[in-house]
């Protein structure tokens, strides 16, 4: 919900703040005072085009605040938690326009494009008006509403799922074809690299074992040299061995008499004593170790050479040759078994893509159903609305080529309205006229309030060409939207402004040399002026102050 907004140097409005309730809020004012401008700067803070002539004369540049709570797991929060922006209990979009044309977009104080501040708009208010180009009027939302309306989630889900499945199965079936055609193309390729390799027989980390023991075998001779004169050290006759064990002998004869004191020589003699032979041992297996036979370098340095020259001719390592060759053998088995994986992946898809095609034909018609439902829904809130020659209608129709099919189901389903009788239906937008076209917003709108999902709503151009019943219908149906969620409605009406549960008056004021725009929250009393205004014009008559009164108490 809409909980304020901060308008800046837009056009006549120098500085603005508004602070929208619950409910139907109403705003009212002469025509010229101002009243499209909030909408323009509400637009420009949920993300809508900018223009530079937005920035009021003489200011550098313009901007826009606007203030929102979000309910819990609303789909704001999503996209937030998506782009890694912060989330907190209220969310603040901001815009910023400069006399030059530049934009900048913010989200939490967070900069961002003005694409992302957009998406996340179109989560928050839905305006409906001469100009409006999204929510409903989207065509590509009309399916998803839908299957909210008529409670089909679940449906919808089973046809998604069955949808992965199948394309999860056909692209296993694609990728395997497309193994085997190249495969059948390096047939004779692969079997001979694969019987290079089975011939070499390579293992995973064999090269660097190789290696290793390479640069022991090219300096074996040193190497040697070296054990021989450190094993002279400790276990010759004069080794340290032998040294550690006399000095145990002699200071063992006079332990015992000197009271405990060589006790932790001992014990260190011991412990050094025993770290020696083991280190001794170890020296001794090294020894053995090192190969002395001249031809071993030799061999060793062949097979190390050959497994760098398959890596080399394989144009990868040596440590993935043993995997290479298995996936050699998989796609060498692809050309001798094609009637096998490839048979069995064909009669999956087939199967699968059934279960999709079952799954979305019971939505497809569950879907038509609801439609016929919709449909008289909607008939229904039409004539009080001044559209009793209007039809509306919701077209569900099978999609024939199968690559339009999708996760979705396999139709399509538009919102469509026919204004004159004898006339074919067509999309909303290119039908109805501006005021035509928010009624039917509207009637759609009470008929799927318990719906939606966007807590705000805006109408603008309600009221053009109505009045009377017809005009107190078109309030009445805001009100109980406003019931559930939140509506700003701009208004010329006095039978819509009556119905409104706060009302605010956009109004011009001179300023010393300049005019500006503001906004005033009507009391009760100045309420009942304004639409005896709206109602008898410049000048307010008595009669007008009890017609203002009558309308007020017949809201309820």
């Amino acid at each position: 919900m809409l909980v304020a907004l901060s308008i800046r140097d837009v056009v006549l409005i120098e500085r603005l703040g508004l602070s929208p309730r619950p409910g139907l809020c109403v705003l009212t004012g002469e025509t010229g005072a101002g009243k499209s401008i909030l909408l323009d700067s509400l637009g420009l803070a949920l993300g809508a085009r900018a223009d530079s002539g937005l920035v009021r004369h003489g200011a550098d540049q313009a901007s826009v605040t606007a203030e929102f709570d979000l309910a819990p797991g609303h789909g704001a929060v999503d996209i937030l938690r998506e782009q890694g922006l912060d989330v907190e209990d209220t969310l603040v979009l901001r815009r910023v326009l400069t006399a030059d044309g530049r934009s900048r977009a913010f989200v939490n104080d967070q900069a961002v494009g003005v694409g992302l501040l957009r998406r996340i708009g179109e989560t928050l208010v839905e305006v409906h008006g001469q100009f409006e180009t999204h929510g409903l009027l989207n065509a590509q939302t009309h399916r998803g509403v839908l299957d909210a309306y008529a409670g089909l989630a679940l449906d919808a889900e089973r046809v998604a799922a069955a949808w992965r499945a199948w394309r999860q199965v056909e692209a296993a079936r694609e990728q395997a074809a497309a193994d085997a055609a190249r495969a059948r193309a390096e047939e004779e390729y692969l079997r001979h690299a694969v019987a290079e390799l089975d011939a070499l027989d390579p293992r995973e980390g064999e090269e660097e074992e190789l290696a290793q023991t390479r640069t022991v075998l090219m300096h074996r001779e040193k190497v040697v040299e070296a054990m021989s004169a450190a094993h002279a050290e400790l276990a010759g006759e004069r080794g340290a061995e032998r040294a550690v064990a006399g000095a145990m002998r002699m200071l063992g004869r006079i332990a015992d008499k000197a009271g405990g004191r060589l006790d932790p020589v001992v014990a260190a003699l011991d412990r050094a004593g025993a770290e020696l032979a083991e280190a001794t041992a170890a020296l001794e297996a090294a020894s053995s170790d090192v190969d002395l036979d001249p031809r071993a370098l030799e061999k060793l340095e062949e097979r190390l050479f050959a497994l760098r020259a398959a890596a080399r001719k394989h144009q990868t390592d040596a440590d993935t040759l043993p995997g290479l060759r298995e996936d050699m053998g998989r796609r060498l088995a692809l050309i001798e078994d094609q009637g096998g994986q490839l048979g069995q992946l064909a009669r999956k898809a087939e199967l699968t893509r059934a279960e999709y095609l079952g799954a979305a034909e019971a939505l497809m018609g569950r879907r038509r159903d609801a439609a016929a439902g919709l449909d008289a829904a909607v008939a229904a809130e039409l004539p009080p609305l001044k559209l009793d020659k209007a039809r509306f209608s919701t077209q569900v129709e099978r999609i024939a080529d199968e690559g339009g099919w999708g996760p979705d189901g396999i139709d399509r389903v538009q919102f469509q309205v026919a204004t004159n009788p004898g006339s074919p239906p067509g999309p909303l937008n290119r039908i109805a006229s501006g005021g035509e076209l928010a009624r039917f917003m509207l009637a759609l709108k009470v008929v799927l309030a318990q719906v939606g999902t966007v807590p705000t709503l805006v109408f603008d151009e309600v009221d053009t060409g109505i009045g009377g019943a017809v005009a107190d219908a078109v309030g009445e149906r805001l009100a109980r939207l406003g019931r559930d969620l939140q509506v700003l409605v701009v208004t010329h009406s006095p039978q819509v402004a009556a119905r409104g549960a706060h009302h605010w008056r956009v109004q011009k004021a001179a300023q010393g040399d300049r005019v500006a725009t503001t906004v005033v929250q009507l009391s009760e009393e100045e309420r009942r002026e304004e639409i005896a205004r709206m109602l008898s014009g410049a000048s307010i008559t008595q009669a007008a102050r009890a017609a203002a009164d009558s309308l007020i108490a017949g809201r309820g």
